[in-house]
């Protein structure tokens, strides 16, 4: 018995409904068909469907090997498809979800990329702050920025991410540069207001007097706040204030001379960068695929340094063909 062949013939009878639909879908007769069924159940020594003259029914064994078998055939389709002469070639629909501000910035200029090398799959993206539950609301993989709770999902990381503190050169002219985080106090500083999830407030690495050094958190005041970060951050582009910022947001001023770093000796350990996936095996070769696009870009700096919202160079940024799993 071709074992690869049966599993493929259980399938097809199984999602198909009937031995003749599935015949015909591999032109072959039904007694073919019929045959190789009957072979598999006779190796596995159970009866795999109950077929009357009107109807094909799954048994309960049927049911759980009938997801085995699509999924040992998904993956050997996956791995002829890296090695065929066309490379690999992804299908059917991603869904994606993103924070809104990151999303917007750093998710959806990817997008349109992506699907141009891989015409034949669509894409969702959900831009949210919400906490979705991926399985539950059928997504494939989320993108995420910070610390990361303790939960079921498998992360990937993608890239660091730090937070500055940063301001204009205007204000800085007016009001000097603070040399310490204790200096703050004197400033204008820019703050989520409490009902944003930024409680803890701005994170320091200090020297401790004993030697080495610990991580301290601050909570400067300020005249303005804001739960809307992307607020804060135009805010802090007008010269209201200094803010506390995520790299990602600011690293195209800095590099642009709009926004100065400050109290960069005193900056904490990077947190990261994620794609969250439901589970590490079995991923779709178009999740696949997306995270290893995502990782490559990523790891570019001219993928951070260009404006908000713009494009990156698809002619510049080399592209990705190999599906390597996470």
């Amino acid at each position: 018995m071709d074992k690869f062949k049966a599993y493929a013939s259980f399938v097809s009878i199984a999602t198909r409904g009937s031995l003749t639909a599935a015949a015909r879908a591999e032109g072959v007769a039904p007694a073919i068909m019929g045959r190789r069924l009957d072979a598999l159940e006779e190796h596995l020594g159970v009866k795999l469907l109950v077929r009357t003259t009107r109807r094909i029914t799954l048994t309960h064994e049927g049911s759980a090997f009938l997801e085995d078998c699509q999924r040992l055939l998904a993956d050997a389709a996956h791995a002829e498809a890296s090695v065929s002469a066309g490379g690999v070639k992804a299908t059917g629909h991603l869904r994606i979800t993103a924070p809104a501000g990151f999303g917007r910035r750093h998710v959806a200029p990817l997008v349109p990329l992506f699907r141009q090398q891989h015409p034949e799959v669509t894409i969702s993206l959900n831009l949210s702050d919400r906490v979705i539950d991926l399985p539950g609301e059928g997504y494939d993989c989320a993108v995420r920025v910070g610390d990361l709770p303790d939960s079921s999902l498998v992360s990937v990381r993608l890239a660091d991410n730090r937070r500055l503190c940063v301001a204009t050169p205007g204000y800085l002219a007016r009001r000097g540069t603070p040399r310490h985080p204790g200096e703050l106090a004197q400033h204008d500083c820019l703050t989520l207001s409490s009902d944003a999830s930024q409680t803890r407030g701005w994170a320091f690495c200090v020297p401790r007097e004993s030697g080495g050094s610990e991580v301290v958190h601050v909570k400067p005041g300020g005249p303005l706040d804001c739960s809307d970060g992307q607020v804060l951050h135009d805010w802090c582009l007008a010269g209201f204030g200094i803010a506390w910022r995520s790299t990602w947001e600011v690293e195209a001023e800095i590099a642009a001379g709009r926004l100065v770093a400050v109290l960069d000796d005193y900056a904490a350990p990077p947190n990261g960068i994620y794609l969250l996936l439901p589970q590490r095996k079995h991923l779709p070769l178009r999740v696949r695929l997306w995270l290893d696009f995502l990782r490559h870009h990523y790891a570019q700096g001219a993928f951070w340094s260009r404006e908000a919202g713009a494009a990156p160079d698809a002619a510049a940024l080399s592209v990705i063909r190999k599906d390597s799993p996470p």
